[in-house]
């Protein structure tokens, strides 16, 4: 009997008819805007910027939490340096009182070695011994005084040693924690680094002329007076000092003078007008005033995003300066490059 099988197709065997199916598949899946399966995902160029604005801004707000953690450092050194000076005051005292104490507690014993009213019977000056026997009673009286003084003394001393211990623990966690905010944002700086050299020259020219949030990012402002005049002198001294700022570098966790991040410009700037601020942008926002954004007037600060995580100045015409992100220099930008969620008169 003869077979029914069907004649297979000259030329095409099963792998090679497996070969030609995949190569239709892949072609069909182009033809429909898919990637083949395997083939790695290229960024749009937009994709990336977003991406690095992320990190950027997740950067930022690990900038905060360092800024946070490195004042607060800076406070518990100051408060532990104090408390040791309080602590050797202390002890200098305590070694007095012990001395003066051991000193009377001599004279007593040389005094007060033998019964009281047989000294007086064998003394060839009676007179003399009573006075001398009226002086050491006044001397116990003022030894039982000094030896409470002595006490609470030591007690007082006891407790500044203990709060001295706490404080150097406290001081140690945020030592911790600095370093671990410091790790954060190196890393997350990095990875934006690299995103960005990744990038073709052109658009990475084009990201870094470019405000950071874009188009996208822009918030809806209302209308803006132009240069207008600042609040106060204060505010006018802090916007010219911010001027001078500009075109150096933005260095995250620096307060100048040569390098800025954010909140370290504006703190810089009021310093230079006699204004002492807090260290971060978070703590900056509640430095003053809050006024509507319409009334934003020059030397006042835009605080960005609803974290308060970016702080600029305003220079007046729609326009802040600040220390935009690592790369960048101190510059003037549109005060409507990120969402704005508050404007301080300090």
């Amino acid at each position: 009997m003869g077979s029914h099988r069907r004649p297979a197709q000259p030329g095409l065997d099963r792998s090679t008819r497996v070969t030609v199916l995949s190569v239709a598949a892949v072609t069909a899946a182009t033809a429909f805007g898919a990637a083949p399966a395997g083939a790695a995902p290229r960024d749009k160029p937009s994709d990336t910027r977003a991406q690095v604005d992320r990190l950027y801004e997740q950067a930022e707000q690990a900038t905060e939490s360092y800024n946070k953690a490195d004042e607060r450092a800076d406070k518990l050194r100051a408060q532990v340096e104090r408390t040791k000076d309080s602590v050797a005051r202390g002890q200098e005292r305590i070694n007095t009182m012990r001395g003066a104490l051991g000193s009377l507690a001599g004279a007593q014993y040389r005094e007060g070695g033998i019964d009281p009213s047989l000294a007086l019977m064998l003394s060839s000056d009676p007179d003399g011994y009573l006075e001398k026997a009226a002086a050491l009673d006044r001397i116990g009286s003022r030894q039982a005084g000094e030896l409470k003084d002595l006490q609470q003394a030591q007690r007082e001393l006891s407790q500044q040693r203990a709060e001295a211990t706490r404080k150097l623990a406290e001081l140690e966690k945020s030592r911790t924690a600095v370093a671990r905010h410091k790790r954060t944002v190196e890393h997350k700086l990095a990875k934006a680094r690299r995103l960005l050299n990744s990038m073709p020259s052109k658009e990475r020219e084009e990201y870094d002329r470019s405000s950071r949030s874009g188009e996208g990012g822009r918030a809806e402002l209302p209308d803006l007076a132009g240069a207008g005049a600042a609040s106060s002198s204060r505010a006018a001294a802090a916007l010219a000092a911010a001027r001078t700022a500009v075109g150096r570098p933005y260095v995250w966790g620096a307060n100048g003078p040569s390098g800025f991040d954010c909140s370290g410009l504006t703190q810089w700037s009021y310093a230079q007008a006699g204004v002492g601020l807090p260290r971060t942008s978070q703590a900056q926002r509640y430095a003053g005033r809050q006024v509507p954004l319409s009334q934003a007037q020059p030397g006042d600060l835009v605080a960005y995003r609803d974290d308060a995580s970016h702080i600029g100045m305003y220079v007046g015409n729609g326009q802040v300066v600040h220390a935009p992100y690592p790369g960048a220099s101190v510059r003037y930008d549109p005060v409507g490059m990120m969402p704005v969620s508050s404007v301080t008169r300090v």
